[in-house]
């Protein structure tokens, strides 16, 4: 599910999630929270789930187990032996138990609660337009600003601004977008767009055919167009100006259609994908459906947690740096009782409280990937942001247009950026902030050619501009988005390491 927000109505959402946390029961009546916990997928008759099997990723083993994949009336969709990622469809209602009890295989679940193209969505509202004659004429201000820069205070925020006129990337770097697809026939995107290193995902197998990488519908699959002119809209006198505008950008979709969810098979997909095709960061502006949490206990969710978790390890090890978006709940990933009545979202919620030590956001709290929270005009914590001691990396801006004014001539509080069919447009959410991060790490990347992506996560840190924590934080005045910042100067709950700082990667 896409992290972006937009419209302030829209963010009623974020705020019923956290008051639900904030005002769930601790006596709670113990058969609802156990029927939640136990809520998983089984197929009736005729309906067809897609699983994902972990297996161990030796040959031998793989092969006998797709072998036991098509006795168990299975199909195998992909197999990504060098993760030990098998994709499977079928009907069988005891396919998961059946490939479970199979030597070899460590997890083995179905990826959605629902059949096969029969899921629902959530509509969070529009997007605000930037609609004005200049934005797509190639002009400069006399400072060199692209035309609608002046409007773009996240970018001053990080020093982006002032990091460009010393180094704007390297076309060596590329940053694979995995979202619901990018218009790359946008003006300010086409420059910098990479075809040979996209694709879409959806399904599980990677499509290269060409346009594939695109939004199956741009007025409503409009994400992957808006995070990809964060990272790297070019200066090339058109629109905005990216975090990292000399950057290459490549489009990896794995939305499904009409849904726009992201489910792991899709997921995988993309990160293999990006691993094998020469992406240096991908951006991942989402959480992977249809649980907000994946729990050890639960063994489809802990099938999906394992198979993305393998890939991500997979694509650090060939150099890839996965930056992740920490979620718009506004709801603290280190607390040991967080209630979720999100899940599943592609069928019927449950409520059940979750203990995060043992369910995963994936993938912001898998291991390898560098957790983004969302900060406002102001450096303070967006209010939807979620945060938590040792579980956010860093921050950057990802809007706040309730309780945050940005600086003049800004007019929104929102982040400013691309959308489909030449277009621009003010969102918000932890799907903006981590793309600012994303551009930052290509930055970084670009002036240090060998960092590894364990480096590179050092460096963004390192590099950081402290934010301490407040001494109160309750922007509403009413206790809806009420928390507490803890830790210490240098790294706590709301901003781990601090504000990220383009003009540092640049120059240490």
């Amino acid at each position: 599910m896409p992290l972006g927000l937009v419209l302030t109505a829209s963010l009623g959402l974020a705020g019923a999630a956290a008051a639900s946390a904030q005002d769930g029961q601790a006596g709670q009546d113990a058969r609802t929270a156990s029927a939640a916990q136990s809520a998983g997928a089984k197929a009736k008759p005729g309906e067809k789930l897609s699983y994902v099997v972990n297996t161990a990723t030796d040959r031998k083993t793989v092969e006998r187990v797709k072998n036991r994949i098509r006795k168990a009336d299975g199909k195998v969709v992909a197999a990504y032996g060098k993760i030990g990622v098998i994709v499977a469809h079928s009907a069988n209602p005891e396919f998961g138990e059946k490939l479970r009890a199979v030597k070899g295989v460590s997890s083995a679940g179905a990826t959605r609660t629902a059949p096969m193209k029969a899921a629902t969505t959530t509509e969070v509202g529009k997007p605000v337009f930037v609609k004005e004659p200049k934005a797509l004429k190639k002009t400069k201000s006399a400072d060199g600003q692209e035309p609608l820069e002046s409007l773009q205070w996240d970018k001053r925020a990080i020093n982006a601004d002032k990091a460009a006129k010393i180094d704007e990337g390297s076309r060596d770097v590329t940053v694979g977008v995995i979202d619901t697809g990018v218009d790359d026939t946008h003006p300010d995107l086409k420059a910098n767009f990479s075809a040979g290193q996209s694709a879409s995902c959806v399904g599980g197998k990677a499509d290269t055919k060409r346009g594939a990488w695109r939004p199956y519908d741009p007025s409503e699959d409009y994400h992957g167009t808006h995070v990809a002119g964060i990272i790297g809209a070019p200066r090339n006198g058109v629109g905005i100006a990216g975090t990292a505008p000399g950057v290459k950008l490549a489009s990896i979709k794995v939305s499904e259609p009409e849904t726009s969810l992201f489910y792991t098979e899709a997921v995988v997909c993309a990160m293999v994908f990006a691993a094998d095709h020469g992406i240096e960061v991908t951006n991942n502006s989402y959480y992977t459906d249809p649980w907000l949490y994946n729990c050890a206990d639960q063994a489809d969710q802990k099938a999906i947690a394992d198979a993305v978790g393998r890939a991500v390890k997979y694509a650090q090890g060939k150099g890839v740096t996965t930056v992740s978006s920490a979620g718009n709940s506004s709801q603290d990933h280190a607390t040991d009782s967080i209630v979720d009545d999100t899940s599943p979202n592609d069928s019927t919620p449950v409520e059940r409280t979750i203990d995060p030590a043992e369910c995963l956001d994936v993938p912001t709290m898998l291991d390898g990937a560098i957790s983004v929270s969302a900060s406002g005009p102001e450096s303070l914590k967006s209010y939807y942001s979620n945060y938590g001691l040792d579980q956010i990396d860093v921050t950057a801006p990802g809007g706040d247009r309730r309780y945050q004014t940005p600086d003049e001539p800004a007019k929104d509080g929102g982040v400013l950026s691309t959308m489909p069919n030449g277009d621009y447009a003010y969102l918000q959410g932890t799907s903006m902030a981590g793309p600012q991060v994303a551009g930052v790490a290509a930055l970084i990347k670009s002036k240090h050619p060998q960092a590894t992506p364990q480096e590179i996560a050092w460096r963004l840190k390192a590099q950081a501009k402290t934010l301490p924590c407040p001494e109160s934080y309750d922007p509403d005045g009413k206790g809806t988005y009420k928390a507490e910042c803890t830790g210490v100067r240098g790294n706590n709950s709301f901003y781990g390491h601090g504000l990220v700082d383009a003009l540092a990667a640049v120059t240490r």
